[in-house]
């Protein structure tokens, strides 16, 4: 049975119904266009909502288009206490906190705070390794620094790596073939844990802090939070906190760690995954799309990080941690993200203030899907 929840609008509007409807939730507010609404509820249903119906776990979904979010929720967030997904429940967001460093990185370049043509190692002196020092800030952000950990691919290793550890590797690293800072986009973990450390030292503040009090705050989002990792594991979050937090599962359905788990190739402090929920990244969706209500400074470096930096082939290309893909007729700036019990996405298609949130708590739910097919679709729809 679908529980109502109340929609958020960027411009305020606090009077909403809410409809329920066979295996998700449909919130909407008044004036909305019905037709549009309708279309909406149609595409997700159909691409999203029978696939989230395959698998363990469960989905939620929120689409940002002219003004106002719609949720969809699918599933149990937790299937031994048949606890159901709702907007509100709080999902481990993988990569996806990689945006938010990119756009504190975007804000210290527009305040003449730091440069991305800027050494890693101005900030990071530690680093003097013949490569690892030539690496710019722009590269680590943009994933064109070359460098590739063994934390960055299978076959993954064994334990952790404390913040020495994680030095004497970049110090040791060499390109395998040809690679070269700025050259190449190579895909890397690595790179945006050495960002971290590079805006940490800039600032001398964590990096938590820093993405809460830049970026969090002022987009009224409370719910999104980048806690520490306990020796169990398991996010460092006040226990109501937890008890919203989904659990895990593989693709497979086996249940993986406790609600809250985090996963970590480094032991060190603020190397653990955000947790935000679908209401709160649809905050984020609308301002990377739209901002028009938010500080012009953070909208303009929203957009900074969705630029092309460097282009991959003729249809996908980088920008800052978004990936950038050309369709026929519809651009999209997205971030896919997952953990083998986690899958997370936020799609953008600037052009039509179109944005959509996924977050599912099992391992490889196909993004694709929103990728090729939804957005593209919902593009269509909304018309130039």
């Amino acid at each position: 049975m679908a529980r109502a929840s109340l929609s958020w609008r960027q411009a305020g509007t606090t009077l909403l119904i809410a409809f329920a409807i066979p295996l998700s939730l449909l919130t909407w507010a008044w004036g909305v266009d019905a037709g549009m609404d309708t279309r909406i509820r149609q595409i997700v249903t159909t691409d999203l909502g029978s696939e989230a119906a395959k698998g363990a776990g469960g989905l939620a979904v929120a689409v940002y288009t002219a003004g106002h979010v719609v949720f969809f929720n699918y599933g149990l967030a937790d299937q031994a206490t048949k606890r159901p997904v709702t907007s509100d429940t709080l999902f481990n967001l993988a990569s996806l906190r990689k945006p938010f460093e990119a756009t504190l990185v975007a804000l210290g370049v527009l305040n003449g705070e730091l440069n991305l043509d800027d050494p890693a190692g101005k900030y990071v002196p530690e680093l003097h390794g013949d490569y690892v020092r030539r690496i710019t800030v722009g590269e680590l952000a943009s994933h064109t620094s070359g460098i590739l950990l063994p934390t960055d691919h299978p076959p993954w290793p064994d334990g952790s790596f404390t913040l020495q550890q994680f030095f004497d590797m970049l110090n040791g690293w060499k390109p395998q073939s040809h690679e070269e800072p700025g050259k190449q986009r190579t895909y890397t973990h690595a790179g945006y844990v050495l960002l971290q450390l590079a805006l940490e030292r800039r600032y001398h503040r964590p990096i938590a802090e820093l993405i809460r009090s830049r970026i969090l705050r002022p987009l009224g989002m409370n719910q999104t939070f980048v806690p520490e990792r306990g020796p169990d594991n398991r996010a460092q979050m006040a226990p109501e906190l937890l008890q919203r937090t989904v659990q895990g599962y593989s693709d497979d359905g086996t249940a993986i760690g406790a609600p809250g788990n985090q996963q970590s190739y480094f032991d060190f402090s603020g190397t653990g995954q955000m947790f935000s929920t679908a209401r709160d990244l649809a905050k984020f969706a609308a301002a990377c799309v739209d901002g028009e209500a938010i500080d012009p400074h953070l909208r303009q470096a929203l957009r900074m990080t969705q630029r092309e930096v460097f282009k991959v082939s003729e249809k996908f290309g980088q920008a800052m941690a978004w990936e950038t893909v050309h369709l026929d007729g519809v651009n999209i700036v997205d971030k896919p993200a997952g953990l083998n019990n986690a899958s997370a996405y936020v799609g953008l298609v600037p052009a039509s203030g179109l944005g959509i949130v996924l977050l599912a708590n099992r391992g490889n739910f196909p993004h694709e899907i929103a990728r090729y097919r939804v957005l593209p679709e919902l593009a269509r729809q909304a018309g130039p």
